[in-house]
């Protein structure tokens, strides 16, 4: 007789290893329902992402009427903290506690500073808005505590994700370490595909009242899945504990002078950049354009953010099964930013005739590139740094892609703006202009990223470091 509940478990199980990309990091020490659960730390940063890049700079810059360069600076407010991830990250390696704990202590932290820039935001753009009493008070008052809120949940941002990513690699062996990486991102891109299709439903019918509501709901639904998040993850280690606490202190200058002595380490930062450029500036003008070029609604705009997450959800799943297959992250991160270059070419054709069409195939076309480059340049990082200065790796990954992605917003915000601002001619610029002017900045961006990965594709890619060992955390109660 077939024990079918037997059969259909086991079906159910196979699942997850076949249709998600990295699954396959799993094992019986370390379960896949234990990696997932520790990835909704993602899910919150993808929520976060979504409504402040996408949802907000779009309400902002066409309903509130705020300046593009206003919006992208307040956009970019959290690379104040992004050159902090790598110090956040030795921070981490390297902190004494009576328990062992290293990664929980700053998981829960960056989540108070996610929650209280979520709980300051409504009121900000209730003033910023000039809705209800708020008729009368004073314009920068809106502007300067909706740049507080964003500064903090970028702050919080960065420090959960940082953090977040050395523990999942704490979990697994060397070997499989990028592809849990990889694994957390896809969950990254799983909450901002969902986060943009429930904020876009939810703002179909757009007013103050019901942004505020789904700002409200950001903030606990943040606290909640974080707490899941780090439940039992982290092995309590007194030998560990004792033992750093008689270890004399690393410096963090020390430790990222180490780093850099890997060679090709400064060259693979310099092109992260440069991709990063490429692929970030369009942020916070995708959906503007999309409303003002094409006449695109706050819904329909919100929903573009879904298709370029989908996107770049598919270049992961391509750069996973390539480099697991012997490819070289060099050539694959050079693939993407081919890709990129043509799928500007067809947002900015988009407003000479192409219409949304091209637009929507060429948002596609960013995100597979931006999902390639991505990955690849994580996994070169990654093999590139010793064990023991995982977090510190992860961290100068981190500080690199975030503060050229906060440099990029701020810019193309100010780029947009200036242009705008130009005294007209005769027939005057038309709405696009400014924003296909930036759009051409990114894909000059990605040439020089692609000029300088030419070279070290053909020499078999960056190098990769020889590694110590790191301290086992499989049990999440008590290390061996």
């Amino acid at each position: 007789m077939f024990d079918y509940r037997r059969i259909v478990l086991h079906r159910l199980a196979t699942i997850g290893p076949r249709y998600l990309p990295f699954a396959d990091v799993a094992s019986d020490r370390v379960p896949l329902s234990r990696l997932l659960r520790l990835s909704l730390f993602q899910v919150t940063v993808g929520m976060a992402l979504v409504l402040l890049v996408g949802t907000l700079n779009r309400v902002m810059i066409v309903e509130l009427s705020v300046p593009a360069s206003l919006v992208g600076t307040m956009l970019a407010l959290p690379i104040i903290f992004a050159p902090f991830r790598a110090l956040i990250g030795f921070k981490s390696d390297t902190y004494k506690s009576a328990l062992g704990l290293r990664r929980l202590p700053y998981i829960w932290k960056g989540t108070l500073y996610q929650f209280g820039g979520f709980a300051i935001m409504p009121f900000a753009l209730l003033v910023l808005s000039g809705y209800g009493e708020a008729f009368d008070a004073p314009r920068w008052i809106g502007y300067s505590s909706a740049g507080l809120s964003f500064l903090l949940v970028g702050a919080g941002v960065h420090m959960v994700q940082t953090v977040g990513l050395a523990l999942a690699t704490d979990l697994v062996d060397e070997a499989d370490q990028p592809k849990v990486v990889g694994l957390m991102y896809v969950m990254l891109l799983f909450g901002m595909v969902l986060s943009a299709i429930i904020y876009g439903t939810m703002l179909e019918s757009y007013s103050p009242g019901r942004l505020i509501q789904v700002i409200q709901g950001t903030a606990v639904v943040t606290v909640a899945l974080n707490f899941l998040a780090m439940w039992k993850q982290e092995a309590r280690d007194r030998v560990r504990a004792q033992a750093m606490a008689s270890a004399p202190d690393t410096s963090f200058r020390d430790a990222w002078a180490q780093l850099m002595q890997n060679a090709g380490m400064l060259r693979l930062l310099i092109v992260i950049a440069l991709g990063t450029f490429g692929f970030g500036m369009a942020d916070v003008l995708l959906e503007p354009y999309g409303g003002e070029a094409l006449g695109l609604s706050v819904a329909s705009t919100t929903k573009l953010t879904a298709l370029l997450a989908g996107g770049t959800l598919l270049g992961f799943g391509i750069a996973s099964r390539t480099l697991s297959n012997g490819g070289m992250p060099s050539v694959t991160s050079m693939t993407g930013a081919l890709i990129g270059i043509p799928g500007f070419a067809a947002i900015i054709f988009s407003a000479y005739g192409g219409g949304t069409a091209a637009f929507l195939a060429g948002t596609l076309m960013i995100g597979i590139g931006a999902g390639l480059f991505g990955h690849s340049t994580l996994t070169a990082t990654m093999r590139a740094a010793p064990k023991d200065k995982v977090g510190l790796a992860l961290g100068a990954w981190g500080s690199v892609q975030a503060t050229a992605a906060g440099i990029g917003m701020a810019l193309a915000g100010w780029v947009r703006d200036l242009i705008v601002a130009l005294p007209a001619d005769g027939n005057g610029l038309s709405v696009e202009t400014p924003y296909n002017v930036v759009f051409s900045m990114e894909m000059a961006f990605l040439v020089m990223a692609v000029l300088i990965l030419y070279p070290l594709a053909g020499r078999g890619g960056f190098s990769e470091a020889t590694r110590t060992a790191a301290p086992k955390q499989s049990n999440p109660v008590e290390a061996p």
